[in-house]
């Protein structure tokens, strides 16, 4: 690990003044579950490491207001799956939460880091992506919002420009009742990366959302606006012509955990499954 300087901001226009100052040279610092990883494996050499934990308007919290929900930066794993309003409301997220490492990770990382890290496994992102999830940046130029499908933009690489943060993300209310759940899978039980990973979403109105990682360079989303998916009536031979399209955006790779046709093939068989969990949970919302 090299030196580096250390900075700990109590206001967010002292974090974003920092950025400013130390452009690529600075590193932020949340959960530091990847940060950490990064420094000791000298894959991150910046010159100064900002430390957001002290920042106000960042602090740990979740905001429910008719419907919507808003999960500050700084917020842990574990409080977002323990929320009632978040198992409540976006059901698919906690089942992905709890997945993100150990209990010891999910105590300390944070839910904007893992998608911040825009690894293309990243658990959370799925179900973030099916909810239409909008990510609120802030900077030196003001504020914006980035809808998540636009935040991804390759292997650790976002649409964040230089000097900017992620200062929330947000989950819209749902105008109708859903149905939707989370899968992947691993080479073993415990802590390790998504050999694949899939979230479903079914609305009452018959359009089924799949989102997937380790699928592609980055998370994805589909649609099916026919409501042949979402139809119990359709057959499984109809229903998989169907996936099988939508499956033709997924471009997985070989390696360890892993080869292209088993990704392929494994993508299929939980995207069944999946469809099938959430028409039940539909039926029961």
């Amino acid at each position: 690990m090299q030196p580096f300087a250390y900075a700990r901001p109590a206001t967010l226009s002292e974090a974003i003044s920092l950025l400013a100052e130390h452009g690529s040279g600075a590193s932020l610092l949340a959960g530091g579950t990847d940060l950490v990883v990064a420094l000791r494996n000298r894959t991150l050499t910046p010159k100064v490491v900002i430390d957001l934990k002290r920042v106000a308007e960042l602090r740990p919290g979740i905001r429910g207001d008719g419907g919507a929900i808003t999960i500050n930066a700084t917020t842990v794993l574990a409080d977002v799956g323990e929320d009632q309003r978040v198992q409540a409301r976006f059901p698919a997220l906690v089942d992905a939460a709890a997945t993100v490492g150990s209990i010891q990770i999910r105590n300390r990382a944070t839910l904007t880091g893992n998608i911040c890290h825009a690894s293309p496994a990243a658990d959370t992102a799925p179900p973030l992506l099916v909810y239409g999830a909008v990510v609120n940046v802030a900077g030196a130029r003001g504020t914006r919002r980035v809808n998540l499908e636009e935040f991804f933009i390759g292997p650790g690489t976002t649409s964040l420009q230089s000097g900017e943060l992620v200062t929330s993300i947000e989950l819209p209310a749902a105008e109708e009742r859903l149905g939707a759940a989370f899968a992947r899978i691993t080479r073993r039980r415990g802590v390790d990366l998504a050999t694949v990973s899939v979230c479903c979403l079914v609305a009452a109105s018959g359009r089924t959302t799949f989102a997937y990682g380790a699928a592609a360079p980055r998370p994805f989303i589909v649609r099916d606006e026919s409501g042949v998916l979402a139809d119990p009536a359709t057959g499984d031979a109809a229903k998989d012509e169907v996936l099988k399209q939508l499956l033709t955006r997924a471009s997985p790779i070989s390696d360890v955990r892993g080869s292209r046709d088993y990704r392929a093939a494994m993508l299929l068989v939980l995207s069944r499954r999946l469809l099938h969990t959430s028409i039940e949970r539909l039926r029961a919302a």
